[in-house]
Formats: structure tokens, sequence, C-alpha cells
């Protein structure tokens, strides 16, 4: 018999058949969808968040896991739709006009699945527009941007100046990347900034708590 505890630990070694094959197993012994992802994905990827700030394990490590929730949630999903279940909390996420950069921006959006966020991920090299036309077609709590080149950084700041212009005052802006810090966050008018995606999840369901 297949414990939820077993699925948290596959999906934290990324172990993705065996994530599915518990997956399976605990919905056949009478599981709820939503029960499996709140106490077997979420404790997982939540445990190797915690090493990831702790500098215990790096991004591959993050990643392979990230996948293994991935493939745990395609057979969840339809699961927890037919039920009705919606996530919590909606974020919009891409990485900002001029970049083609997204292992941070994917590795964020699937920490944020992970944590009841419904994800509507833009991609790469999104233009301010897009952002606002998809916060609004949401109806998004969160609209994340992401950024690996300090020659795109200006970009984060055009975005968060038309998400305001647009008055969406009930959808936070949180930033992120290699070059950016909570002084530019500060500086650019962003509710929030995050160094690392474990930290992303803290800080995105701080912010979407106040939307």
């Amino acid at each position: 018999m297949s414990t939820l505890s077993e699925l948290a630990i596959a999906v934290e070694g990324g172990k993705r058949n065996d994530a599915k094959l518990f997956t399976q197993a605990l919905l056949d012994q009478g599981l709820k969808p939503l029960a499996i992802v709140e106490q077997g994905l979420v404790p997982g990827m939540a445990s190797i968040g915690e090493k990831f700030k702790n500098n215990e394990v790096f991004v591959p490590e993050m990643l392979i896991a990230a996948r293994a929730m991935k493939e745990c949630m395609l057979i969840l999903e339809p699961l927890l739709a037919a039920a009705g279940i919606k996530p919590k909390y909606t974020a919009v996420i891409g990485t900002v006009q001029g970049d083609l950069h997204d292992i941070g921006k994917n590795l964020v959006a699937m920490m944020l699945k992970g944590a009841n966020f419904g994800i509507v991920d833009l991609g790469t090299n999104v233009a301010p527009e897009k952002f606002v036309a998809a916060a609004q077609e949401h109806s998004a709590q969160l609209i994340c941007l992401s950024a690996l080149l300090t020659t795109t950084m200006p970009a984060m700041k055009l975005t968060v100046q038309a998400v305001r212009a647009a008055g969406l005052t009930s959808a936070k802006i949180m930033v992120g990347g290699a070059p950016v810090t909570q002084e530019y966050c500060d500086e650019i008018g962003a509710d929030g900034y995050s160094q690392d995606a474990a930290s992303a999840v803290d800080l995105a369901l701080e912010l979407a708590a106040t939307c």
C-alpha cells in the first residue's frame, strides 16, 4: 500500500516514474486528488525547496523534482477539474521583453503550481501590454516578472508602470532573476522580490493573501 510520504519522497528525489505510480496507487486506494496534492506533492516540493535555500541542492535537482511533480499533476488535474476544485490563486508569469531565458521562470511556475496557484505562463520576451491583458483576463492576484540580463531589467520597470497605469490595484507584482535585487524592486515600485524559486513561493502566498 502506497503512502503520501512515499510520494513526497519520490517527488523530492525527482523520481518521476515512482511518483506517478504512487499517485495512481493512492487514487486507487480512494484518496481524494486534492489530498494527494496537499499532503504528498506539496510537502515533497517544500522539502526540496528548503534544501535549495540552504544550498544543499541546486537548480538541476530542483528542476528534476519539479518535473516529477508535473508528471503527477497531469494525472490529478483532470480529476481536480472534474470535481470543480480550482486553484486558490492565479499568477501570470513571464520573462520580460527582450529576454529569452526561461529556466528560472519555469522553476518558479512549477513551484507556484505545487502551492495551489493557477499559472498563466506567457513564456519569454513578453511585452508589458501582454502582462496587463493576461492579468485582466484571468483576474490574477499575482504578476511575476523574470529577467536574467541587466539589459532587460528596464523592461521590468516598463511593465510595472503599465500595470499601474491600467489600474490593476488588485494584482501584486513580484520580480526576480539573477541581476535583480530588493533595491531595484523598490526603485521600480514592484510589490515583492525573491532571490530564488523556493523563497518565491513563500512571498507569493504572502502577497496573494493581501489581494
